[in-house]
């Protein structure tokens, strides 16, 4: 993933520029010579931070951005005003939100001045995301924003050599059929653009091909039917039960002739409350290195970090925004 980016250098803006695990990961990255960065926030207080923490890439390579008094100041407050006025925003109000440094970050996406965003280390989730579904919104054909992991499990005769992608484990309650086939095909593009490797689709339930009837089945099925519908080429397959998906012996005795079933690299779960169990016992009891939560389904990448988040974390954040910049670039 580090070698596509640095292939390739994307504009990444990071909103919390003045956050210092935040200025440590750009610094690490701008050395690496991975991503074109943005920093927002005070350029006299991020140049400060980063002499006392001998952060030397910050001064030289980082784009500073004042949210306050900066070039465009005007340009994003009618784009913001042209964007939101339907809804009620005032152009005073949209000046006034041209300088909160994560409605800029997103103005700026939307504007072609940049590729993508990571947030969070400071902000809530529910603050970093208003604006992206505000201004950036999704892509087209997907109305649901989803969370995927990558997981990496030390058994590599699992999913790609130890690598899989799991999904929602961050965003959905409880997606209907429609929405968990966006979830699907969101995931499948997550899995190409930043894993790199070709999606095998399972769509998990408590029941492999039939072998239990319930209406949360058929909701599984019918996601499979819609999610074929959307991207014909997909390899996916469902509904199938977790060992089905991912153990070559158990996939072929419980749904014979599946293409997918014992081959499963992408699992996507029925449930957030599934997911979200799933991956975090999966981290646990098997030892695995879970990266995440990826958004997917923006227009343009839009990351968001736990607020408790380490310089590792939002270094490896940048690296994977890079990387689905590139693959929505690509389609």
């Amino acid at each position: 993933m580090a070698a596509r980016a640095k292939a390739n250098p994307q504009r990444i803006i990071l909103p919390e520029g003045s956050e210092i695990r935040t200025l440590k990961a750009a610094d690490r990255i701008l050395t690496d010579g991975l991503a074109k960065l943005y920093l927002i926030g005070n350029p006299q207080e991020i140049l400060d931070l980063a002499k006392q923490n001998k952060l030397s890439k910050i001064a030289t390579d980082a784009v500073l951005v004042d949210p306050v008094n900066q070039p465009k100041k005007e340009v994003y407050a009618n784009l913001l005003y042209e964007l939101r006025k339907s809804k009620g925003m005032t152009p005073e109000q949209a000046a006034q939100l041209v300088e909160n440094p994560l409605y800029l970050a997103c103005l700026m996406i939307k504007n072609g001045d940049a590729d993508g965003e990571v947030a969070g280390a400071l902000s809530a989730t529910g603050d970093v995301l208003r604006p992206a579904l505000q201004i950036v919104r999704t892509l087209p054909g997907i109305s649901v924003v989803s969370g995927a992991f990558l997981m990496f499990v030390p058994d590599k005769q699992y999913g790609e050599d130890g690598l899989l992608v799991f999904a929602d484990c961050a965003v959905m309650p409880n997606p209907n059929a429609q929405e968990l086939a966006q979830i699907a095909v969101s995931t499948a593009g997550t899995a190409r653009s930043i894993a790199g490797f070709e999606p095998r689709v399972a769509m998990l339930s408590f029941s492999t091909k039939g072998s239990a009837k319930h209406e949360m089945v058929d909701k599984v099925t019918e996601a499979v039917r819609i999610a074929q519908e959307m991207s014909p080429k997909l390899e996916i397959d469902g509904d199938l039960q977790a060992d089905a998906a991912i153990v070559p012996a158990i996939g072929k005795s419980k749904a014979p002739g599946s293409s997918i079933a014992g081959r499963a690299n992408v699992l996507v779960f029925p449930s957030l409350e599934a997911g979200n169990i799933a991956y975090k016992l999966v981290q646990r009891l098997a030892s695995a290195e879970a990266i995440g939560p990826i958004l997917q389904g923006m227009a343009a990448p839009i990351n968001d970090l736990s607020r408790g988040c380490s310089v590792d974390d939002i270094y490896k954040m940048i690296v994977i925004t890079c990387n689905q910049s590139l693959g929505i670039k690509a389609n």
